[in-house]
């Protein structure tokens, strides 16, 4: 089977209702996924090794980055691995995305890829306030980052070993999206953008983060960034 070198980290909370559906999808093109169950109490580890991946699970709730880190951590452990997928678990992404974005790597100079729903793609159901938001992110990302995006906070990302290596989240919470082009930017990681469509639905919007929850990362990610510059 085709990409058995990639391992897809789905972390998750509490997403019962659409985890199983996601990683069943996944899995018809990615043999390995590793949904990192963040402390659920709905049986999310149950649907996820029902849909055939593979469970880490956090004894509790400790956040998106911690969770998505112990993913990559659990898949440096497997010498055949190559590349990294991550995932969100609330069915916004789509897989055929994923696929296209390994391949894209697999013949690209460059260590990452990142999804990005603002190359002419339309994402179907983004509110007005929310593409807002996300520019005005965006913007500050490049300022304090030093790294030039069109979409700063897409959780649909592909990188190399050698990414993974270096990634080392700190940032427990949201905020670990930020954290991941700090990263980058200190190393001069080579990457491209590539055009992806995410799925506003009922209930990933129910699932998702509010506007001030946004801001508030922000600050996080800021008073983050001053305190590691002064060690």
């Amino acid at each position: 089977m085709a990409n058995e070198d990639v391992w897809v980290v789905v972390p998750t909370f509490n997403e019962a209702p659409m985890v199983g559906t996601v990683v069943r999808g996944l899995r018809e093109s990615f043999p390995r996924v590793v949904g990192v169950d963040d402390g659920s109490i709905d049986g999310s580890d149950a649907e996820i090794r029902a849909a055939g991946g593979v469970v880490v699970r956090h004894p509790i709730n400790l956040g998106a980055g911690a969770a998505l880190q112990t993913g990559v951590e659990f898949a440096l452990h497997d010498p055949g691995m190559r590349y990294v997928v991550t995932f969100d678990a609330d069915g916004q992404h789509r897989v055929a995305d994923a696929v296209g974005m390994v391949a894209r790597i697999r013949e690209a100079p460059v260590q990452v890829i990142i999804g990005s729903r603002f190359l002419g793609v339309d994402s179907h159901g983004m509110t007005a306030s929310r593409r807002w938001l996300l520019r005005v992110a965006t913007v500050f990302e490049r300022v304090t980052s030093g790294v030039r995006l069109t979409d700063a906070h897409q959780g649909l990302r592909v990188f190399d070993r050698e990414f993974a290596t270096i990634l080392d989240l700190r940032t427990p919470d949201m905020g670990w999206a930020s954290e991941f082009l700090d990263r980058m930017g200190s190393h001069h990681t080579p990457f491209e953008e590539y055009p992806v469509r995410v799925a506003y639905t009922e209930y990933s919007r129910g699932k998702g983060q509010r506007s001030m929850n946004s801001i508030n990362i922000g600050v996080d990610v800021l008073i983050n960034r001053i305190l590691r510059g002064h060690r």
